[in-house]
């Protein structure tokens, strides 16, 4: 059973590996001042291009999410954010239990524009209601698309017009800056938005997301927030070496891109059964739509999740490739999908 279900069952690159056991001895401070932490993050703002951002290790994305927007708003403050995304439907009402309401908006493409967020700001004018105060995206998004440049220049400009902060889940980032879609660079992106993490768990890493905090008024004492909600690790040096390891040398980028690559023979192959797909995904996540006896066939040899159902005999799965996964694999997926799909068109 070879699973494309998600893109961290794996473990880790082995760089990775071989740096923690070649560290293992080495005595180092705690809670993230440690020599390796310092260097990863040196090495991020090397690569960013911005020094004056502040950079925290934390241990993963929903962790992130709620200790970032809890810090940054208020307690009448509310969240904007798609009907799919992360904080909306797969955190357990984590955003919530910190006190802040999340604001859902419909979104056919998983994306927010400056006209979903001007529909919220219209219904919530006065002190009877929470206030919309920041912008959630995801890129990539849930349903594996992504933002290109303009259109976060233009929720920027919006945002900064109505004084609203714009946060960026950056859970699968390197697969966004490495899709053939994408024009964004890393180094645009503390210039757009005014937090933003970058994924690690996803890409390579045992675990580890690197929050980037661009905007001034929001860096301040933001280490109290980590160690109150349990995320300034003792042994932060465990997140340090990874990212450092990730990114002294374009690592993280070739991770990203192989997984990309292999997104890439599956949505070819599935083009070529001549199947549609659910969204137009250009990232590690595609989500193609099949007949149900197809894909029973398929849950034989491997697992992936079935995302919705488009009609009554067909649904949408969602594919996920990894910096891991196997070419060898991929095709054999996709010579399954050939095969099984000609023998039912024929019945």
């Amino acid at each position: 059973m070879y699973s494309f279900k998600n893109d961290y069952a794996e473990g880790a690159h082995p760089r990775i590996i071989q740096a923690l056991v070649e560290s293992n001895n080495v005595q180092e401070e705690g809670y993230g001042v440690d020599q390796f932490t310092k260097k990863a993050i040196s090495v991020l703002k090397e690569q960013m291009g911005h020094h004056e951002v502040d950079i925290h290790l934390l241990s993963g994305g929903t962790q992130t999410n709620l200790i970032a927007i809890s810090a940054f708003l208020r307690l009448h403050e509310a969240v904007i954010a798609t009907n799919i995304g992360h904080i909306s439907t797969h955190e357990t009402g984590a955003i919530e239990a910190t006190g802040h309401k999340v604001i859902s908006v419909e979104s056919e493409d998983g994306k927010l524009n400056p006209a979903h967020i001007a529909k919220v700001l219209e219904l919530h004018t006065d002190e009877h209601m929470v206030k919309p105060k920041l912008v959630y995206i995801s890129n990539t998004t849930e349903v594996g698309s992504i933002y290109n440049k303009c259109e976060l220049i233009d929720l920027k400009n919006f945002c900064k017009e109505h004084n609203l902060l714009l946060y960026m889940d950056g859970a699968r980032l390197g697969s966004a800056l490495c899709s053939d879609d994408n024009d964004l660079k890393l180094s645009d992106i503390p210039t757009l938005v005014d937090a933003f993490y970058i994924g690690g768990t996803k890409n390579g890493a045992f675990l580890g997301e690197a929050l980037v905090i661009s905007r001034n008024s929001l860096k301040e004492e933001f280490r109290f927030h980590l160690k109150q909600k349990g995320a300034l690790l003792a042994k932060g040096r465990l997140l340090g070496i990874q990212f450092y390891e990730l990114f002294r040398d374009g690592l993280y980028f070739e991770l990203a891109q192989h997984a990309n690559d292999m997104a890439a023979i599956l949505r070819e192959g599935c083009n070529t059964a001549q199947f549609t797909f659910l969204s137009h995904s250009p990232s590690n996540q595609i989500f193609p739509v099949l007949p149900d006896l197809l894909i029973a066939e398929l849950q034989k040899d491997y697992s992936f999740l079935i995302w919705e159902r488009v009609d009554p005999a067909h649904s949408a799965i969602r594919l996920v490739t990894s910096w891991a996964t196997k070419e060898e694999e991929v095709k054999a997926f996709v010579e399954a999908v050939l095969n099984i799909g000609k023998i039912e068109s024929s019945r």
